[in-house]
């Protein structure tokens, strides 16, 4: 043998199973196709943002949480309809994920030395049902580092545990194929490929320069989803959202290849849910890219207005921040639409200065570098957009800016090269908006949010303008943003049991196999369901994670 378990990927999700077997003496063996550079795979890149319930951070902003308001969210959200099937598992892990958001999850993050901001995110605010998808309050907790900060523990516990004797890396190592012997995980093997020193998330070179084979007595799959091989997106892209768009930003590295999913099936694991998956409707073309097609996803608050690609205002619940996956439907779905790509944000001057911010760690460098000084001094203090907008509203080419409707809706039609959008009717839509802005109340949906987002501290301080006319001058100028579908995160995949461990076709464990983290459908085989509620990206590899590390632990002792 030549580990006491095998971690294929070293993302978050690997890198948390990893620490929890050196943690009890187990030697591993880390398998990347990447180079070193890359540890922490897709999670380094991310915002940070982890679902809390019921915090300490909540509580201070006098956000009152439970699990049993959770979990109503949860379910909402999650429309679980396979239960006695491919949903089986992955609605017990739904369960145990929110009683540990509710419960331990926030005092194991700390004993990691994860820190959080003292602000908690409204994310996926929602279908406008109690019953529904969304989250009924605030339970985006943001670390500080942000993803970065996240993976920098368990980082700096492999390497620690590689000096000990206790992990080996094989950088550079892409995994072909499972070996399964008499129904039993026995080790893996595949291409050894030729050294690349590319930076972190640059794609990488395929040159094949040998083989290898590794054995051990327990294998972890943790290889993440497949956001970046927008062929297996459309192979599987689910006929509920209508057509998969002909162009797609990507959120995530070129690493991101979803190879390890169909290797599993051919191993005779089972995958589920493979129609579910997330994609945002606000993306960006990446004027700094580092990876290929490189999108990044605005964040923002609820006030810009969203207009199709025919110059619409989108109907409930398409709004800011509402409900990622019923615009994407909308979108993609509407007939007279369907053959466009975008759709746009008109907004002001002064909404974009407090309500814009981009996700991902390269985007909010105050954050990742844990400067409280330039977070107050820039977020809460400080005029104008943070800087990483500013750098996308001068230098990327989804964003134009003009003083009139006219001069903005010309510019914006020379940006998609067709005269799609008529001056006169966003005109019209912006005028109407407008007017109902002269009392406190309002029968606009979006004017309406906007106050009641307004009513807790947390937005009311750093996320939402402070309500105003778009007409009006003072607000000015006017801003456009074309906006793209980016490919991110897959919601199916390996159907796991509670401890991790990866079922086959008849449903019953295969020995010594373990799937955690995206590949995994971040437990389960598919926790979410068919929405995220947002942070739980990040917390789905650390639960996952750990419980197959702990599991494969005890399975090697």
């Amino acid at each position: 043998m030549d580990a006491d378990v095998i971690v294929v990927g070293a993302g978050l999700a690997g890198l948390v199973a990893a620490h929890e077997l050196t943690s009890r003496g187990r030697k591993v063996a880390l398998v990347d196709q990447e180079n070193a550079a890359n540890l922490g795979g897709q999670a380094f890149w991310s915002f940070g943002g982890l679902f809390l319930v019921d915090s300490p951070e909540q509580r201070r902003l006098g956000i009152k949480d439970s699990f049993d308001l959770a979990w109503n969210d949860w379910q909402g959200s999650a429309q679980f309809d396979r239960v006695d099937d491919e949903d089986s598992w992955a609605v017990r892990w739904a369960r145990a994920y929110v009683e540990w958001a509710a419960g331990e999850k926030r005092s194991w993050i700390e004993g990691h030395g994860i820190k959080l901001l003292p602000t908690v995110g409204w994310a996926e605010r929602g279908d406008l049902r109690a019953d529904g998808h969304g989250n009924s309050v605030p339970r985006f907790h943001i670390a500080w580092g942000t993803g970065t900060g996240v993976v920098e523990p368990f980082v700096a516990h492999a390497e620690q545990a590689a000096r000990d004797g206790l992990l080996t890396f094989h950088h550079r190592h892409r995994v072909d194929a499972l070996l399964v012997e008499d129904g039993a995980a026995r080790g893996v093997r595949g291409t050894l490929l030729a050294p690349d020193d590319a930076a972190r998330g640059v794609a990488s070179n395929r040159e094949a320069v040998g083989e290898f084979e590794l054995t051990a007595q327990a294998v972890i799959v943790t290889s993440g989803g497949i956001g970046a091989n927008h062929d297996i997106v459309r192979r599987y892209w689910p006929e509920r959202l209508g057509t998969p768009p002909a162009e797609m930003v990507t959120g995530v590295p070129a690493y991101v290849d979803g190879r390890m999913l169909d290797i599993s099936a051919e191993a005779g694991v089972r995958l589920v849910n493979r129609d579910r998956m997330w994609h945002y409707t606000e993306g960006l073309k990446n004027w700094d890219p580092v990876w290929p097609g490189h999108g990044i996803r605005i964040l923002s608050g609820p006030s810009p207005l969203w207009f199709d690609a025919l110059g619409r205002r989108l109907p409930d619940p398409c709004l800011p921040g509402y409900d990622t996956l019923n615009t994407l439907r909308h979108l993609r779905t509407t007939e007279d639409i369907a053959g466009h790509d975008h759709s746009w944000f008109v907004l002001t001057r002064r909404m974009i200065e407090k309500e814009f911010a981009l996700s991902g760690s390269e985007q909010n460098p105050d954050i990742t570098a844990k400067d409280r000084g330039a977070v107050l001094r820039d977020r809460l203090f400080g005029k104008g957009a943070p800087a990483p907008v500013e750098s996308f509203v001068r230098h990327g080419e989804d964003f134009v800016v003009a003083d009139t409707v006219e001069q903005l809706v010309e510019k914006m039609n020379a940006l998609t090269g067709k005269a799609l959008l008529d001056p006169e009717e966003i005109r019209r839509q912006i005028t109407a908006r407008d007017l109902q802005l002269a009392n406190a109340y309002s029968k606009d949906s979006q004017v309406q949010g906007i106050r009641n987002a307004r009513r807790y501290i947390g937005d009311r301080l750093g996320r939402v303008a402070t309500p105003h006319r778009v007409l009006d001058p003072e607000a000015g100028p006017l801003i456009g943003v074309r906006l793209h579908i980016l490919t991110r995160k897959t919601l199916g995949g390996i159907q796991t049991d509670l401890d991790s461990r990866a079922l086959g076709a008849d449903g019953t464990p295969v020995e010594g196999l373990y799937a955690a983290g995206e590949v995994a459908g971040f437990g389960g085989g598919g926790v979410h369901g068919y929405n995220a509620l947002e942070g739980t990206f990040l917390g789905g590899c650390l639960f996952s994670g750990r419980a197959a590390g702990r599991a494969a632990a005890g399975q090697t002792g």
